[in-house]
């Protein structure tokens, strides 16, 4: 299977956002639901937020209000737009198909917030 590709993570202050990126094969993006989700070691992977091929969206209840999540169907790209950024939102983002089950999983985008 082809692998995800997410890009965007970096280090910003507390408030601050960041803009995430992910490609996805054709085949996987055009007939899926897509999601991101994220990672601290020692933890669960967490369900972070959804969009169906036509873009209606779900979000988990620590994200409402300051994350966005979208897809260009034409680039095979979804992304997540993070606003109010706070330090507990610090984890390794990855994407993929909304699951179970899932495709398989890229290498992540590390995401670190300085509070």
């Amino acid at each position: 299977q082809v692998q995800p590709v997410e890009s965007g993570g970096g280090l910003v202050q507390a408030g601050g956002s960041l803009r995430l990126s992910c490609g996805a094969s054709g085949i996987i993006f055009s007939i899926n639901t897509m999601a991101w989700y994220r990672q601290v070691p020692g933890n669960q992977r967490e369900l972070v937020a959804t969009i169906t091929r036509r873009g209606n969206t779900n979000y988990a209840d620590f994200v409402k209000g300051r994350f966005t999540i979208s897809r260009d169907n034409a680039k095979n790209t979804v992304y997540l737009q993070m606003n109010s950024l706070k330090a507990e939102d610090t984890a390794v983002y990855y994407c993929n198909i909304f699951g179970p089950p899932f495709g398989s999983w890229g290498q992540g985008t590390q995401v670190t917030v300085s509070s």
